[in-house]
């Protein structure tokens, strides 16, 4: 069988580590993006150098800037925009005509579940993790016709390094914040988002388009 290939932006954040040594387990080769990704020259060049992407991971993150509606900058409101919802947007325009002429790709962006909930004092980033999720909605329909499957995960209280890094799960009061919030009553490993995000890069899975997946202990269904 030929080796399926994989591009994974921002490699060294959020989920990018867990999902290439996922990949990799499963023989799949993987070509990794650094950080930051947000120009269009930059998400277009990465896609001419990765050559044949049959996977591409859309790993982009953020920290939310939390405050206060009245309080959003301008500056802060534009930089999440610029680092989540346009390079998505780049990144999935560059790559649609190669895998459009081949009649198949796997398109999997992760994104996050506060938009699917609402977060108080993180409206900005909610409206950037919506704008995301509503274009892979939107996206995976189009593209359904042409056998590429869209989809993306949708997670929060995952272990990752941008979010909830190793540094914070034993703080006691951030334990008590989840098990007042998350129903599983603890953050996810990393693992869990790599495994769905396997799934989503098989042949098995063929029928799944445009879904926006919650992963995220129970805290949005």
């Amino acid at each position: 069988m030929t080796t399926r290939r994989a591009l994974i932006t921002c490699d060294g954040r959020y989920m990018g580590s867990a999902i290439k040594e996922k990949f990799e387990s499963l023989g799949i080769a993987v070509v990794t993006g650094g950080y930051p990704m947000t120009t269009q020259t930059e998400c277009e060049a990465l896609i001419s150098a990765a050559g044949q992407v049959d996977i591409l991971i859309a790993n982009l993150a953020e920290p939310p800037m939390t405050g206060p509606v009245q309080d959003i900058e301008n500056a802060d409101w534009n930089k999440l925009f610029d680092s989540l919802v346009h390079p998505l947007m780049y990144l999935i325009r560059a790559v649609t005509p190669q895998m459009l002429d081949r009649q198949a790709g796997k398109i999997i962006a992760v994104t996050s579940a506060a938009p699917l909930k609402g977060i108080a004092n993180n409206t900005a980033y909610c409206a950037a993790r919506g704008a995301q999720n509503g274009f892979i909605k939107a996206v995976g329909l189009e593209l359904a016709r042409s056998n590429i499957q869209v989809n993306a995960i949708a997670q929060n209280y995952i272990n990752n390094n941008t979010y909830y890094p190793d540094d914070i799960l034993d703080n006691e009061k951030f334990l008590a914040h989840v098990k007042r919030n998350v129903p599983t009553n603890k953050i996810g490993p990393a693992n869990e988002t790599a495994e769905l995000a396997a799934y989503l890069a098989s042949e098995d899975c063929s029928h799944m388009v445009g879904q926006v997946i919650p992963l995220a202990g129970g805290w949005v269904t």
